[in-house]
């Protein structure tokens, strides 16, 4: 499959402002199943971009308006080949959690067993997986996992506005609602206590209408990726109760939302920003490749800049999103 994806933020000022400084992750990963074929971003007021790598492999682009505005439009266009999932078996092997030992895991997996700003343990958690029969996982680790899947799904209704993008886990389960972001949240915390490695994945998902997901249809996604020593990174969609697959379109992965948002930066002025978010993703035909459209991002050296007593920041992005 060929998707197109058209992702645009835009942010409006009350008042003008003297300086934007902006760091994006938008640039969907290319590995795996998955190949960036194309890849764009438009900004306005135009700006020069800077690329680097972070160490989770994703690809970070950054820029600063330095001019006065009130509004920022920033613009990303994306063609992605995601190539068909091997069946995974009903279960895994019954071995499979002992396989969790020093010979299978690396530096890069014990990163992604501690607590994370956003998924990690509370008493709103532990009375959650204790109500549910979660305290220890049952049977083998895929169906476990698989189960844990259901249940989130199970337990929570999908509503927008409920959280905030900084809401810990404990509002969600108090509320019984939520969106995409809390519902990975609370599968990662539960999965890490299980001594399974897990990170949050950020991007997109083609909805049809046969499939009827509860995840909105304009806005980017989250789901989880837990590593099973068998098979891997293995994708799980607890907002829809799916394994990922063709239809989800990988971005960035971290330890939780924190260390992906799309958008992430200050501005200089004394003004109230508005954001708005608009998100599209079509099937497409094979593109023609041309190497002068596809920007790959590659490490950069970074500086620091000085911001003065009326810079105010935003550390947001779409909680319409996810």
């Amino acid at each position: 499959m060929f998707y197109s994806v058209r992702h645009v933020t835009r942010f409006r000022y009350s008042n003008p402002v003297r300086q934007s400084v902006m760091e994006l992750r938008m640039q969907p990963r290319s590995e795996g199943r998955q190949s960036l074929r194309n890849f764009q971003i438009a900004t306005m007021p135009r700006a020069q971009l800077y690329a680097y790598t972070d160490h989770f492999g994703n690809a970070v682009y950054h820029f600063n308006v330095l001019r006065e505005h009130s509004e920022l439009r920033i613009e990303a266009q994306s063609v992605i080949e995601v190539s068909h999932a091997v069946a995974l078996p009903a279960t895994a092997d019954a071995l499979e959690w002992q396989r969790y030992n020093g010979l299978n895991l690396r530096a890069e997996h014990y990163d992604l067993l501690g607590p994370s700003d956003f998924a990690c343990l509370s008493p709103e958690l532990a009375r959650f997986t204790a109500a549910h029969q979660l305290e220890r996982p049952e049977g083998d680790t895929l169906t476990a996992l698989r189960k844990l899947n259901a249940v989130i799904y199970g337990a929570f209704e999908y509503e927008v506005g409920i959280t905030q993008v900084h809401s810990p886990i404990a509002q969600a389960i108090k509320e019984r609602r939520g969106v995409c972001q809390d519902f990975a949240h609370i599968m990662i915390a539960i999965a890490r206590n299980w001594g399974v490695p897990a990170r949050y994945v950020s991007g997109y998902l083609y909805h049809r209408r046969q499939d009827k997901d509860r995840s909105a249809e304009d806005a980017t996604h989250a789901w989880v990726e837990a590593y099973l020593p068998s098979f891997g990174w293995v994708g799980f969609d607890p907002t829809n109760n799916i394994m990922a697959g063709e239809r989800h379109i990988r971005v960035a992965v971290g330890r939780d939302y924190a260390d992906v948002p799309p958008t992430r930066g200050t501005f200089k002025g004394d003004a109230e920003s508005e954001l708005a978010v608009a998100v599209t993703v079509e099937p497409t035909s094979a593109p023609v490749r041309h190497e002068e459209f596809l920007r790959v991002a590659r490490p950069i050296s970074a500086t620091k800049e000085k911001t003065g007593p009326t810079e105010q920041s935003y550390f947001q992005q779409q909680q319409q999103q996810q």
